[in-house]
């Protein structure tokens, strides 16, 4: 018997007993008080009637709640917290909420909390998607038939796409696994109960296994087995172990299947065509997508333009009208609008690109809604290395820079410069490299912006260099797609949960190969059903038919593993695991090219000269005539890959590249892509409300060594989370435990360069950097362009003083707590906004 029916049987079965649970020790003291509350609460019931408060009943529901938990859940804590936040003539969901959140303020205390959390919020789904109680029903049965009623009522609504009718609703609905319910925590089910379910007049219309299916139907139309491959992508996805990105979970199976993450465009120096991309933007945006502009060939401020006989502007104003447009758009209603600009760095608008996230000057040249991107060639940094010049100019004087890379963007830009010391380009203007460094790097450090990408890196080890040319990243900064004027490259992305799939201490390769197997099948299948709200989107991605497989979930696995993020051990697993997923990704496309054909633009692609990702490191070190800093150590036997790819090509351009994940990872209930944990205690906001992230791995070990108590959740509180200055934590779990900000960010650059090698696209890279100094910032992007790493996201950095901890005892810790560093903001997610901190004189 599951869980799930041993949990519905005590209810059903053993109800009496349950109320006797209850009760135990429940003196004449508490009968009292439970009286007078009872009798100065009322609530107002569903169908408007008013009825006493019965705290008894509310014991009921927490304690069926915790079952699985009883020796550390506080069920009267849970009872007191909820009566807090609970008021005469209280409605039946807003008494729900109140027990909701009530046990979710104990989440610091125990893990335990959150199934607890979880388990209330499914029992208030359940009665608005069913009509009925979780506790007082067949649960399996009513959930069954409530998949197939609100499929045809959702269609009936137009909600739903009328194909799904085409499945065999019955079929599927005995396939559903109620019990998978039970492997949400509270935040991923919480998210998805706000953002993700299918609603229709506030009521929800989807249970967490029925939202699963959904989901696998809509990718499932253009199988010969439609049903037989909806339930095989059900079981990836209700498992958790294989999680697609959110335009596909909120979109899939419903009248508009819009499925893509990402849009990346490049702007012509055109007028027409900087307001079509533009409107472009807004249709993108507003179905869900990402966007991501490249905006280095419009012509620079003071140039000329001969159709008016004037000078331009320049790109800044065009730069806040995309600003704006962004500011306006709620994707698909759900999520802001977000979207970022490159700008190459030899552009001559590109120092008043680098201010545009400034909080001081003319806001009419500042864009605070828009993410900012520098696109740096290798020349540039040769030039910082030198201490040499760097001339800036004007794209309309220099036409092809935008378009050439690696040695011949190098010698035509020499070509310009002698032009320009000869006086034939009108617009320029001669710096130091290491003057504009610095100060790319201030204002990085000031705003968090503009991010730092590497332009040849991209192209060189690009599979489509025979079709066209990188000219950005997107907005995340993983995806390295060719764009033109008449292709507007997407993303198609998912991400195995890694941590899934290490059991008892080891990988389960054989699960990982089915996973990454089934995986690509999905999301080839995203491109053909996907709607595309703009043809050079659709021409694109039918074109190339790029996909973006990823991980999430890989401190989950180095913490089952038992290794430390900056231990050897975990430069080794992170490289082993990474070529296998490269080396299955790969030969997955590869075999759905011989079950349905290559791309069409797949001849005369890297895939087709026999050049595979990890083949490119050595192209990059003979075209940047330096050595790369990356060893080429392989464990598996390519061959046959080789020899597939050879004889059938790839069904996809492109088939790996890691996103940020951050809400995926929610759901999951796992770390975010390949990040470290951000801290083992803290408080995480999002658009779903607030959580209590607590680092359960923590707990378990530090349970395992009877050392968890109430003191220790002091201890952890003050620390902010570490539990390096703690003296009873023992010092292997010290090293266990660090936290992102505790690990030398030198150290995680060498590991994303050990999974890039095997990428055939990027890596959403956080940089964590605590302290102010200008030389080890320096240092770490420096040192991400030598081991060639294609692109960087955001850079996170730490203070230096500690917050006020209201909530612990003044008389032990004192009224104000110093620790040598302090989080910039409590969300790891947000952008970091140092300009109350100056960085130290001493980058370069």
């Amino acid at each position: 018997m599951n869980r799930f029916d041993m949990r519905k049987d005590a209810m059903e079965k053993e109800n009496s007993s349950v109320v006797e649970q209850v009760e135990v020790g429940f003196g004449e003291q508490e009968r009292a008080k439970t009286q007078k509350i009872t009798s100065s609460f009322s609530i107002t019931k569903r169908n408007g009637n008013v009825a006493p408060l019965d705290v008894l009943r509310m014991r009921r529901s927490i304690l069926w709640a915790s079952l699985d938990g009883q020796d550390t859940v506080d069920i009267d804590a849970i009872v007191d917290e909820a009566l807090k936040n609970s008021f005469n003539g209280i409605s039946k969901s807003e008494l729900e909420d109140a027990f909701i959140l009530a046990a979710s303020a104990f989440i610091e205390r125990d893990p335990a909390y959150s199934k607890v959390s979880a388990r209330l919020l499914r029992k208030k789904l359940f009665k608005q998607v069913t009509g009925r109680s979780i506790t007082r029903c067949n649960v399996e049965k009513t959930y069954r038939q409530a998949f197939i009623d609100n499929i045809c009522e959702g269609i009936e609504k137009e909600l739903f796409d009328k194909q799904l009718l085409d499945f065999d609703l019955e079929r599927l609905a005995e396939v559903l696994e109620p019990e998978r319910d039970e492997l949400f925590e509270y935040m991923g089910i919480k998210t998805l109960y706000s953002r993700y379910f299918v609603k229709h007049e506030d009521r929800r219309l989807e249970l967490p296994q029925a939202f699963w299916m959904r989901v696998a139907m809509g990718i499932s139309y253009n199988e010969p087995d439609k049903n037989e491959a909806a339930i095989k992508f059900y079981h990836q996805y209700s498992q958790l172990r294989f999680v697609s990105s959110t335009p596909t979970l909120l979109h899939s199976g419903l009248a508009r299947p819009q499925l893509s993450s990402c849009f990346l465009n490049t702007v012509s120096d055109d007028l027409k065509h900087i307001f079509k991309c533009i409107g472009d933007n807004a249709q993108l945006s507003k179905w869900s997508g990402g966007l991501a502009t490249d905006w280095s060939n419009i012509r620079a401020t003071g140039s000329w333009v001969k159709s008016i006989k004037t000078e331009s502007q320049g790109v800044i104003p065009y730069l806040k009208i995309a600003n704006d447009t962004t500011a306006a758009i709620n994707r698909s209603g759900k999520r802001r609008s977000a979207a970022v600009v490159y700008l190459e760095t030899w552009h001559f608008d590109i120092e008043d690109f680098l201010d545009l996230r400034r909080n001081t000057g003319d806001e009419r040249r500042r864009t605070h809604d828009i993410n900012t991107a520098n696109w740096i060639p290798d020349l540039f940094m040769k030039r910082v290395m030198e201490d040499g010049d760097w001339t800036l100019m004007s794209p309309e004087e220099a036409p092809e820079l935008h378009h050439l890379y690696g040695k011949a963007f190098e010698e035509k830009y020499k070509e310009y410069e002698e032009k320009v010391r000869k006086g034939e380009l009108k617009l320029h203007k001669i710096i130091k490299a290491k003057a504009l460094w610095r100060k790319m790097l201030t204002r990085l450090f000031e705003t968090g912006h503009p991010w730092f990408t590497f332009k040849d890196v991209c192209n060189v080890r690009s599979p489509q260099d025979h079709v066209g040319i990188v000219h950005s990243s997107n907005l995340c900064t993983e995806i390295t797609l060719n764009t033109s004027a008449e292709e507007t490259a997407v993303c198609n992305l998912a991400s195995v949960n890694l941590g899934w799939h290490v059991v008892d201490g080891k990988l389960d390769e054989e699960q990982l190969v089915q996973t990454i197997h089934t995986g690509i099948r999905m999301l080839d299948n995203v491109i053909d059903i996907n709607f595309y709200p703009t043809k050079e989107a659709e021409t694109s991605n039918l074109r190339h038919r790029p996909i973006g497989m990823g991980i999430m979930g890989l401190q989950d696995a180095l913490y089952k593993l038992d290794i430390p993020f900056d231990s050897p051990k975990a430069l080794e697993f992170i490289d082993s695991v990474m070529e296998k997923i490269s080396y299955h990704a790969i030969l997955a496309s590869s075999e759905l090219a011989k079950e349905k054909g290559a791309y069409s633009s797949f001849k005369g692609s890297k895939w087709d000269r026999d050049i595979f990702p990890v083949d490119t490191i050595d192209l990059l070190e003979k075209e940047r005539g330096m050595k790369i800093e990356c060893d080429r150590i392989s464990r598996l036997d390519w061959t046959p890959v080789r020899e597939h790819v050879k004889k059938y090509g790839m069904r996809n351009s492109n088939t790996m590249a890691i996103a940020p994940t951050a809400t995926i990872a929610n759901i999951s209930g796992c770390f975010p892509c390949i990040e470290p944990i951000y801290k083992n205690l803290y408080v995480k906001a999002n658009m779903s409300g607030e959580f209590t992230v607590v680092n359960k791995y923590l707990i378990e070990d530090l349970k395992a060594r009877d050392l968890w108590n109430d003191e220790m959740l002091d201890q952890l509180k003050y620390y902010d989370g570490s539990v390096q200055m703690i003296e009873r934590v023992p010092q292997d779990l010290k090293d266990k435990y660090k936290e992102a900000f505790e690990l030398d960010p030198i150290w995680m650059l060498k590991l994303t360069a050990a999974r890039g090698k095997w990428i055939d696209q990027s890596q959403s890279h956080n940089v964590f950097m605590r302290g102010v100094s200008g030389k080890l910032l320096n240092d770490i992007y420096m040192t991400a362009w030598k081991l060639g790493l294609k692109t960087l996201y955001y850079l996170r950095t730490l203070g230096a003083s500690q917050i006020e901890k209201s909530t612990l005892d003044a008389k032990k810790f004192g009224y104000t707590q110093k620790r040598e560093y302090k989080s910039i903001g409590s969300e790891p997610n947000g952008v970091t906004d140092n300009k109350t901190m100056p960085i130290s004189d001493d980058i370069v």
